[in-house]
């Protein structure tokens, strides 16, 4: 039996989604519980990775197993045997030919900036202490958009292989108060590139970055972005769109702060 499974985690303790030697990972983690809970071994595909420190809304995943049993008896299961920082949001019955990275169309990722100092959100924002001009770095972002040479803003440590060219189907800023969004939407993106983005973008916001810098990084290899990474903890990887699927407005996941 196949299952589509739907999940959201705070990424703080882990070294990301993928399963790795010595490194406790959100997939192994996963799989673990799901043993436990079926008494069988099972098989967990994810939509896509995050980095360490990197936190989902809605990562996809598939599970396969040799046991037959009604999706929301296994989401319950499955969640009993997970801790509090893992939690599966739906669980819905796969085509037997379903693979969650395979058949999705787009990836959304989301970022928090926090104007102020937080006690209680400080895993899930990067607090920066200057004042922003988000007109600014809203242009910034629009040179992003399209299809592009994205060799600046990968970790090529990581990509040996990948192409650096990527299509930004959607890119973003919202203020909430004391909170910037930024969204940004694509197929699929390099290790550490949407946390170059915003690092970069946030250094066009400080004033220290312009436009023409950003054109530069775009055209020519450069080593900056790698300078400025922001920080994992205020990214999520919000949704993991399919055939039909639409993306939500944007709102921060206020629940946490």
């Amino acid at each position: 039996m196949k299952y589509k499974i739907t999940l959201e985690y705070d990424g703080t303790n882990y070294r990301g989604w993928q399963s790795q030697k010595n490194a406790h990972s959100v997939q192994d983690t996963l799989i673990k519980a799901a043993e436990n809970f079926l008494g069988a071994p099972v098989n967990v595909q994810g939509a896509g990775r995050t980095d360490a420190g990197v936190h989902a809304l809605g990562q996809v995943a598939h599970l396969e197993t040799s046991k037959k049993v009604h999706p929301d008896s296994l989401r319950m299961g499955i969640n009993d045997n997970l801790p509090a920082s893992v939690n599966i949001l739906k669980v819905e019955n796969a085509q037997p030919l379903f693979h969650a990275r395979h058949h999705a169309v787009s990836r959304s990722y989301l970022y928090l900036i926090s104007r102020r100092r937080t006690a209680f959100g400080k895993r899930y924002v990067w607090w920066v202490k200057d004042n922003l001009d988000c007109a600014k770095m809203k242009q910034a972002l629009d040179m992003c958009q399209g299809f592009h040479d994205f060799a600046s803003f990968a970790d090529k440590r990581m990509d040996k292989d990948a192409s650096t060219k990527v299509n930004i189907e959607g890119i973003w800023l919202k203020e909430f108060d004391d909170i910037i969004a930024v969204r940004i939407v694509g197929s699929h993106f390099l290790w550490k590139m949407v946390r170059r983005i915003v690092g970069v973008t946030v250094e066009v916001g400080r004033g220290n970055f312009t436009k023409r810098d950003i054109e530069k990084m775009l055209n020519t290899y450069s080593e900056l972005p790698a300078r400025f990474t922001a920080p994992p903890s205020g990214l999520f990887l919000e949704k993991v769109l399919y055939e039909g699927d639409k993306l939500p407005p944007i709102t921060p996941p206020v629940s946490l702060f």
